[in-house]
């Protein structure tokens, strides 16, 4: 969702396993916002990615984390 000229990319990553899946998230985001700067350079190469955070996880053996942000 891009407001004015700021953009937003959320990522979900879920796993059965015993182990969390929030590098996965991450990887995922950056790889998003990576493509639209891939489809937007031509127009503006100053683009940057900033304030990427885990929101929450839940799970695995750290147990669950709610960034208050």
């Amino acid at each position: 969702m891009v407001f004015g000229s700021f953009g937003s990319c959320t990522a979900a990553a879920e796993t059965v396993g015993p182990t969390g899946v929030e590098m996965e998230a991450l990887t995922a985001v950056q790889v998003g916002l990576l493509t639209i700067y891939d489809m937007c350079k031509a127009v503006d190469r100053g683009m940057a990615m900033h304030g990427i955070t885990l929101r929450e996880k839940h799970g695995g053996k750290s147990g669950s984390f709610v960034n208050a942000l």
